[in-house]
């Protein structure tokens, strides 16, 4: 979905220098016919899962949207996700609430708006108990459980290992169900883990359903009926041309194991599934302006977006490809270290890499930004965010428009005693 035409960059069937003319940069462009397809891959890979969309990974409402009618639901971390998912048109029922530290406005917003819940741990479980019964409600639950698992990624997106702040220890998980079974107004009705992000081996998710089933046969014998085992997300995509695997890749390593180990229960549990990264990560182009070259102690190109806009270089040291976005055929003649305006020593978006000829005023794509980029944005050193630009063949729109200076101090106030 994007190609050269002519030397130029095209998302789909319009010219990425057709945008920057019309809208100026930076500037995010999605293609849609990419998402589309990465969501087909999915669902022909798990046509009897349920597909929950992590919308921590990009909660631009249109793209949400085009997710929801697709069928997905929702996997929301926080109380501003779940209402950006109801907005976007995913079913209640088909949303699980996440995270290790809801509040009490979240959780009673997740209970009056019927979600399912990750529980992470007995405090929460307490409160549940307790505002549901306030609310008139019966909430169904999972408990989040720690698989103590290394799922070989960046340890600050390694979320299953034992020193992980998320989950309860699997070895300790049964006496929160044994809890959970005490109270009132909570029924649970399913298992939950998350080992990490960007994972290019399939078998920690092996390992970690595997857990889950382990889990789930003690449940039963509790007299628990397991409706549900949540593998949570994390699937990388190939950032770096060496490969990532394919959701049917994905398929191939765990649903043998699933349709294996659900023999050992009576109960018929629904495998569950949180795609984000793999569904948005690479339909999405960052466009950004030259504004100097320098020669230096390396050859340093300044670009007006940085990690205001795409923090994930600065904050993972992840590689994301990049190109001159106007000079897509020329050869390669230099390196280049490209970096941001931001003021701040590790504002670098791409270390030493070869390119044609940069001058002031060319336009440098990075791409693989629909996951974990304007949704991590900010508005450092008083910037204003970028627009994002949803793109349909030969069609383009605006689904989110450029800030103002307004937009960054707008919720400011100054006191009387200052004016």
């Amino acid at each position: 979905m994007f190609r050269s035409v002519d030397g130029i960059l095209h998302v789909e069937d319009v010219s990425v220098l057709d945008l920057v003319s019309k809208l100026g940069t930076p500037l995010y462009v999605t293609s849609r016919r990419l998402l589309e397809s990465n969501m087909k891959a999915y669902e022909d890979a798990f046509p009897d899962a349920k597909l929950l969309y992590a919308v921590k990974a990009n909660n631009n409402l249109s793209i949400m949207r085009l997710i929801a009618k697709r069928g997905f639901g929702a996997d929301v971390f926080s109380a501003g996700e779940l209402y950006m998912a109801l907005l976007s048109g995913f079913r209640p029922e088909d949303i699980l609430f996440n995270g290790n530290s809801k509040g009490d406005d979240e959780i009673r917003m997740g209970v009056r708006k019927g979600v399912r819940f990750s529980v992470d741990s007995l405090d929460e479980l307490y409160t549940i108990s307790e505002i549901a019964g306030e609310e008139g409600k019966e909430v169904e639950i999972a408990f989040r459980i720690n698989p103590s698992i290394d799922p070989k990624t960046h340890p600050k997106i390694a979320t299953g290992l034992r020193t992980s702040k998320f989950g309860i220890p699997w070895e300790n998980v049964l006496d929160a169900y044994r809890m959970a079974l005490e109270l009132p107004n909570v029924v649970p009705v399913g298992v939950h883990c998350h080992i990490g992000s960007q994972i290019t081996d399939t078998s920690p998710f092996v390992e970690a359903l595997n857990r889950l089933f382990d889990v789930a046969i003690k449940l039963e014998e509790m007299g628990i009926e397991v409706k549900f085992l949540d593998l949570g997300g994390g699937l990388g995509i190939d950032y770096e041309g060496k490969g990532a695997p394919t959701p049917k890749e994905f398929a191939d390593s765990i649903l043998p194991v699933f349709e294996r180990r659900s023999k050992e229960l009576r109960s018929d549990p629904e495998l569950w599934l949180e795609p984000g990264r793999s569904i948005v990560g690479n339909t999405t182009v960052l466009l950004t302006k030259v504004n100097a070259v320098k020669r230096s102690y390396k050859n340093f190109v300044a670009v007006d977006a940085g990690f205001n806009l795409l923090i994930r270089p600065a904050m993972y040291g992840a590689y994301h490809r990049v190109a001159v976005a106007n000079k897509m055929d020329a050869p390669e003649e230099e390196t280049y270290t490209i970096v941001g305006p931001i003021c701040e020593s590790g504002d670098v978006l791409a270390e030493d890499r070869r390119l044609p000829k940069v001058e002031k005023g060319d336009i440098i794509a990075v791409f693989d930004t629909g996951a974990y980029g304007f949704v991590m944005s900010s508005q450092y050193n008083g910037r204003p965010r970028c627009p994002e630009v949803l793109v349909d063949g030969d069609r383009w729109f605006v689904i989110r428009e450029r800030e103002s200076f307004y937009d960054v101090i707008g919720k400011q106030i100054i006191p009387d005693f200052l004016l």
